[in-house]
């Protein structure tokens, strides 16, 4: 095979008997976050009373998490009962970019939620002029776009770049370390990196506080029962924000220093953090903390009996 044409995925090496306890551990995780995510999604959408932009955008976030795990859990099980661990660039490549857009939506969609309940507490008599239908769709249709559209620009700037390697040290096709293994010139992929860290990740965030630091300074000037209801419907955006973000940041400093000497199992735990936690996470904290939610998750789960 030409080197370059396949990538070896070397963590799977040498596992052993281990695998099928990886396996199954594996697609247990993965069935909890399709069933969890699908749960969240019929709620929304089979109820009227929660077409409201909050809701849409969480069944946004439940769709996101589908997407990106598909990416990743079908092709990890496959390799744990695979005697060879070879993956051709191209389905590396789709890898990289379903993942990396899964992660880029992420922060786009809390944006968007951070944005609803800026509207939401801030500007209470505009909400109904500035979240319609209309607007709505056009910021969900924004927020998946413009991701989607610089991780492609980073695949196509990959697939220029001769590569003078194919182990990856992953349990999955990274962008990071196929750049790495490039011996071409990778100035352009860098600059572009950190642009579109810039624009997806960095502005999201740096807007994501602003909201939340403007409705925080609103509620200390506000009774208690409108504190008690913003606090209701913000702290949850909040935990899931700060757990996917401390994921993230595990997950781009492992990746782009090297000399952190940590366990090999640590350091995979980590770097998978963010496709696992979050997809399990965000259901059960809409789930249990909105009770129109809760009420028809319930109902759900008892017809479906």
């Amino acid at each position: 095979m030409e080197n370059g044409t396949y990538f070896y995925l070397m963590l799977f090496d040498n596992i052993g008997y281990i695998r099928y306890i990886f396996f199954s551990l594996g697609i247990i995780i993965y069935c909890a976050i399709i069933l969890f995510n699908v749960f969240i999604i019929l709620a929304i959408f089979l109820e009227r009373n929660l077409h409201l932009p909050m809701y849409i955008l969480i069944s946004c976030l439940s769709i996101n998490s589908v997407f990106g795990t598909a990416a990743f859990f079908p092709r990890l099980l496959t390799d744990l009962l695979s005697d060879t661990h070879l993956v051709s660039r191209e389905a590396c490549l789709l890898q990289a970019f379903v993942i990396y857009s899964y992660a880029s939506n992420e922060y786009t969609i809390l944006m968007l939620m951070a944005f609803d309940r800026y509207v939401a507490i801030c500007k209470p008599l505009h909400y109904n002029n500035i979240m319609t239908p209309r607007n709505l769709s056009v910021l969900i249709a924004m927020s998946w776009i413009y991701p989607m559209i610089c991780v492609s620009i980073a695949g196509i700037l990959n697939v220029r770049l001769t590569m003078c390697g194919n182990k990856l040290w992953k349990v999955y096709c990274h962008n990071w370390e196929i750049v790495k293994l490039s011996c071409a010139n990778t100035v352009i992929n860098n600059v572009f990196g950190i642009f579109t860290l810039t624009t997806i990740i960095i502005i999201p965030l740096s807007f994501i506080l602003y909201s939340y630091v403007k409705i925080l300074i609103i509620c200390t000037k506000s009774s208690t029962e409108f504190r008690r209801k913003a606090y209701q419907t913000c702290i949850p955006h909040i935990v899931i924000l700060l757990n996917f973000s401390i994921a993230m940041f595990c997950e781009v400093t492992l990746s782009r220093i090297e000399n952190l000497n940590l366990p090999i199992a640590l350091s995979i735990i980590l770097s998978l953090e963010f496709l696992i936690v979050p997809p399990i996470l965000n259901p059960l904290v809409y789930g249990l903390n909105f009770p129109e939610i809760r009420k028809k998750m319930i109902y759900l789960i008892k017809v479906s009996k």
